[in-house]
């Protein structure tokens, strides 16, 4: 039985096994206890890294409410009871809102994205030509080629932040209808910087554009050029969008895994709470039942109060209505997972109350132009549906399928070499996480940071594809090569990253290729796509540095699901293509067989060639 030690402050709680024989075991075998471990005590991490969110939520509470009441004529925070229902509340709240998130100071910071030394990337990436950035369609737009930021992209950038502190620093001047009379809201000409600017840094750098959260910010930016009732629907649409969107993204078997980790996270939970979370730990690390139930009811809150939030009529019912969704975000922020939008679930939180609880009598019926805020909606709605059934076309934020486990993800395979090419030719702000670490801790602590990580990935269900597929893209060396999970690699290269896989898929090896010049073999990496919607199918590549794409498939969702975190061994995948190396056989490990634990071969072992109809998904 493990021993009850409290939470460390300045350290992580250690695990009560044996470090050294730990390490030198097999990955199978480290994860295991690992994920035991989780059962009790979840992430384990220092106490001081959850003070530190608790300062930046009140830092980021009380700065916004500062520069909102200094705007002119809008009146002192004592008298906020008062303003706070005032249009340029709302507006400016976005506006902030956006600035924190594309400076870095938001989604991207800090030790739960596992960004230590310095604890943000963002501006300081985003400002410093040389850096590694990522053009959407660098074939298609012209002026968008390259990887490399250059003196362009920093003035861009620097534009942007301009024109949102701009907007925040601005008088509202613009008359305009409102409820019970006349309201002034900010001028929509000051409105134009900002709204163009972002989508041009986005054709040149789609890092910047995803982490100002365009599918909510900038979309309600281009909702403040409308008329101020107009604006209100506007916005209310597009918040019950954003629920639905996220609420279709949890229909499945895979929320359920999801949902049991973000319940592990907050630091005050008790290891007996934990340990209900799953089926029968420490043996069976499967969702519990009453886990999965509870992810079926948030999903069914998420589609009906929203509902009646668009559609009620009853002043009561609506404050019911405000005060369940501002639940829902707060128990979200309550929670502490890594790698969260805290200040998002914030706006969230604010943005019902005003939008809601401000305006109970603002409904469909009460717009100016009903034409406006229905063209604003029908490109979000195409985007969610697009998004749900072409998520490797789509970005997973833009399609608003958040934090349900369906992802596209990455697992990096490294050759000590190529993490010496990437410290000497790639230009960047710290090394990876675990570098940072050893620096604070040691090496031992910092091993133990590494695996939390990769534990985390291992209890959600696509961990078991990650990991079963990294002998087929590493071979025989998978296990002593540095395994680094894809998020981490994009926050070290990028400064950036918020669970968006595209950013660490091909392209951003391509960009890596030109700097580092990779031997085959060097750097693989395994990149695994989200599944449609209502398919059993998640396909996956497997990548090498030097040549590119060698191996294509997919793998079943029911052959993760049913898997322990620990069991990664001979995970069935259907090939769908795979390109020989043009390599001799013993200098290409990838098309070898573990000598330790037989692994499937490429060409016939664990392969699933004829998939049952029910398969198929």
């Amino acid at each position: 039985m493990e021993e009850e030690v409290a939470l460390g402050f300045l350290a992580p709680k250690m695990p009560p096994f044996n470090l050294h024989f730990w390490y030198w075991g097999r990955r199978s075998e480290r994860l295991r206890p690992m994920a035991q471990h989780w059962s009790n005590y979840g992430p384990a991490l220092p106490g001081i890294i959850y003070i530190i969110y608790v300062v930046k939520f009140a830092a980021f509470l009380v700065a916004g409410a500062f520069i909102i009441a200094a705007t002119p004529g809008l009146g002192t925070l004592e008298q906020i009871g008062a303003w706070w229902t005032e249009p340029v509340v709302f507006q400016k709240a976005i506006i902030w809102a956006m600035l924190v998130e594309v400076t870095g100071f938001g989604g991207g910071f800090g030790p739960l994205t596992m960004r230590f030394l310095p604890p943000l990337g963002g501006l300081l990436y985003w400002l410093r030509p040389g850096t590694i950035r990522m053009p959407p369609w660098p074939g298609r737009v012209p002026l968008t080629g390259g990887t490399r930021r250059g003196l362009v992209d920093v003035l861009l950038y620097l534009g942007l932040l301009a024109s949102a502190i701009w907007l925040l620093a601005s008088p509202a001047t613009h008359a305009d209808a409102g409820v019970l009379g006349p309201v002034t809201t900010l001028d929509p000409l000051r409105l134009l910087p900002l709204a163009v600017l972002l989508p041009l840094i986005g054709l040149r750098d789609k890092t910047v554009f995803l982490a100002s959260r365009p599918e909510h910010y900038w979309v309600l930016v281009l909702a403040f050029f409308l008329p101020f009732l107009d604006m209100v629907v506007a916005a209310k649409i597009l918040l019950v969008l954003m629920w639905w969107g996220a609420a279709t993204s949890k229909l499945g078997r895979i929320w359920p895994f999801t949902l049991s980790v973000i319940l592990t996270h907050n630091p005050l939970t008790h290891p007996w709470f934990r340990r209900r979370l799953f089926r029968a730990p420490p043996d069976n690390m499967l969702p519990s039942r009453s886990v999965t139930a509870l992810a079926w009811f948030v999903t069914l809150i998420e589609y009906v109060v929203p509902l009646a939030l668009l559609v009620a009529t009853n002043r009561t019912a609506i404050l019911l209505a405000v005060f369940c969704m501002a639940l829902f975000h707060i128990g979200t922020l309550m929670a502490m997972p890594v790698a969260v939008p805290h200040e998002w679930n914030l706006t969230m939180i604010f943005s019902v109350m005003y939008l809601f609880g401000g305006y109970p009598t603002v409904d469909l019926g009460s717009t100016t132009h009903p034409l406006f805020p229905a063209l604003l909606a029908l490109p979000v709605v195409v985007l969610i549906t697009w998004g749900n059934l072409r998520p490797d076309q789509i970005s997973y934020l833009v399609s608003m399928r958040y934090y349900a486990g369906n992802w596209p993800t990455s697992m990096w395979a490294l050759k000590p070499s190529a993490l010496a090419k990437i410290d000497k030719n790639v230009v960047k702000y710290s090394g990876f996480p675990k570098d940072q670490l050893k620096k604070m801790y040691g090496e031992q602590i910092a091993e133990l940071f590494a695996h939390t990580v990769l534990t985390f990935r291992s209890l959600h269900h696509h961990g078991r594809a990650l990991f079963g597929l990294l002998p087929r893209a590493a071979g025989q060396e998978h296990e002593s090569a540095v395994v680094i999970e894809g998020e981490l690699v994009c926050g070290t290269l990028l400064g950036w990253n918020f669970g968006e896989g595209h950013l660490h898929g091909e392209q951003l090896v391509a960009a890596l290729q030109e700097r580092c010049d990779f031997e085959p073999g060097e750097l693989r990496v395994v990149f695994l796509e989200s599944a449609v919607l209502g398919s059993d199918r998640q396909h996956y590549r497997l990548v090498d540095g030097a040549n590119g794409v060698f191996e294509t498939g997919y793998v079943l969702m029911s052959d993760m699901v049913n898997r322990q975190p620990w069991e990664i061994d001979n995970l069935p995948a259907c090939v769908l293509h795979s390109t020989p190396m043009p390599l001799p056989e013993d200098e290409f490990p990838a098309l070898q067989t573990d000598v330790r634990v037989p692994e499937p071969k490429i060409s016939t072992e664990g392969l699933r060639t004829d998939p049952s109809p029910s398969e198929l998904g």
